[in-house]
């Protein structure tokens, strides 16, 4: 009897200790948490595009202006930060389905997931080959794609062909290899969920 006093004892101390143990699995609760509410917290776009390479996959709440939407559908619009080198697009996806032309010129605050798209040799090589066999999509006034697509990736804007605009991303990897061993761009975009204008 006295032996199975001090076992359920110790059973109910190991079980006292395994639940509130030394911390780590509520820790590691309270840190998801954390990290989640960071990543779902509100963010200018200038911090967020500072911080796009450690949020990929990952819900974000993001503010800028809106400053194009594609007029082919309505599936994606631009939003800007603090000027036109921080831009980053936004694909309206199932659940927005088109954005509205009167949200342009607004701040929206968007909530999606964001998302990476890398640009290496073997995208430039199709996206050549479409050229040639003409099966590329056509965007922009003269064909050659979307400005303001073109202004979120650091392109030269206008009447640019897409040869220039490959050779061009060619240089740009090129010189990223050099420097950081990459042989690939990263741009971000994000998916969207759902938006709201600020008034």
């Amino acid at each position: 009897m006295k032996k199975h006093i001090l076992f359920s004892l110790a059973l109910a101390g190991a079980l006292t200790f395994a639940s509130c143990g030394n911390g780590t699995p509520n820790a590691g609760t309270a840190e998801t948490t954390e990290n989640q509410s960071v990543a779902t917290k509100t963010m200018d776009l200038d911090s967020l595009l500072s911080v796009a390479e450690t949020l990929v996959d990952q819900p974000i709440v993001v503010e800028g202006i809106c400053t194009h939407i594609c007029s082919k559908g309505g599936g994606k619009l631009f939003l800007m930060g603090s000027d036109d080198t921080k831009t980053i697009r936004v694909e309206a996806g199932e659940k927005i389905g088109k954005f509205p032309q009167d949200v342009v010129n607004n701040i929206l605050t968007i909530n999606g997931i964001l998302r990476e798209q890398r640009i290496d040799e073997a995208y430039l090589s199709q996206w050549e080959e479409q050229v040639k066999t003409q099966t590329t999509e056509q965007h922009g006034a003269n064909g050659a794609g979307c400005d303001s697509e073109q202004k979120a990736r650091g392109e030269a804007t206008g009447a640019v062909s897409a040869a220039d605009r490959i050779a061009a991303f060619r240089q740009r990897i090129a010189d990223r290899k050099a420097k950081d061993g990459k042989e690939y761009l990263s741009f971000y975009y994000i998916d969207g969920d759902s938006y709201t204008i600020n008034k």
